[in-house]
């Protein structure tokens, strides 16, 4: 499933390159405003960190949510305290789109996270264009060199990487990178099963000063609970919060 998405999101994003040449994108994202500081907003706090996603629907869930207005659903997650924005641009199995994101960016002075199957340096430059302060790099769908190759690169344009891991291995790859802002999610990506625990029996393999997400399996407090106390800053959220009440889910997320 994970090679399957990532292939389409790369066919996808030649498609776009056809109609707009990277040195276009290249220019666009070089013209932005400097990328707001992810890691100082999801610095380790007293209550959890959010990531609010907006998540019209998965593979896993099918339709979540129609959300026919992501802006206005990214003004009611930074009213109702959340840490950072995660726009998933995914088009086929998710909903989603670049257009999303930029009209979120407009919208907030939040954190922007892209999160989609990132495995082209044309794709990090499509989200800085489009305004992303943060983008998601999934350890398993890329080998070292890519991998290396796009956190440099989201580096030097002034974006923070969440390096997102589903094993011992993968997290070990993340430090080895010197990732600062690292993730474990609890859905194995190439299956889909869920795995609350994962995040757990990780806990101590993230390297010293890291900020730690857990992604994934959090619908409620008693989620959010499970993963503060094995050690996580913050959490990523999405279904909670789209088929759910934002505001009254995000109060009791960082009441945690």
């Amino acid at each position: 499933m994970l090679a399957e998405l990532t292939a389409n999101a790369v066919a996808d994003a030649e498609s776009r390159r056809a109609e707009r040449p990277l040195a276009e994108v290249e220019s666009a994202a070089l013209a932005r405003p400097a990328a707001i500081d992810a890691l100082a907003a999801l610095r380790p706090a007293q209550h959890v960190k959010v990531i609010a996603e907006i998540k019209r629907s998965s593979p896993s869930r099918g339709s979540l949510a129609a959300i026919d207005d992501p802006a206005a659903l990214a003004r009611t997650y930074e009213l109702g305290g959340a840490s950072a924005i995660s726009v998933l641009t995914e088009g086929r199995k998710f909903g989603g789109s670049l257009a999303d994101l930029e009209s979120v960016r407009q919208a907030v002075s939040l954190p922007v996270l892209r999160k989609d199957f990132i495995a082209t340096p044309y794709q990090v430059f499509e989200a800085r264009a489009a305004g992303a302060d943060l983008v998601l790099l999934i350890v398993a769908a890329l080998d070292d060199d890519t991998l290396r190759e796009l956190y440099a690169l989201i580096t030097e344009l002034g974006m923070t990487a969440l390096v997102e891991t589903h094993s011992a291995d993968e997290l070990d790859r993340a430090a080895q990178l010197g990732a600062r802002l690292i993730g474990v999610n609890a859905r194995d990506l190439t299956t889909f099963e869920l795995d609350r625990d994962l995040f757990g029996r990780l806990a101590d393999r993230f390297p010293e000063g890291a900020i730690r997400v857990a992604e994934s399996a959090v619908l409620t407090a008693a989620d959010v609970a499970h993963y503060r106390a094995a050690g996580a800053d913050a959490v990523l959220v999405g279904e909670a919060l789209v088929t759910g009440d934002p505001i009254s889910n995000l109060s009791a997320f960082m009441a945690v």
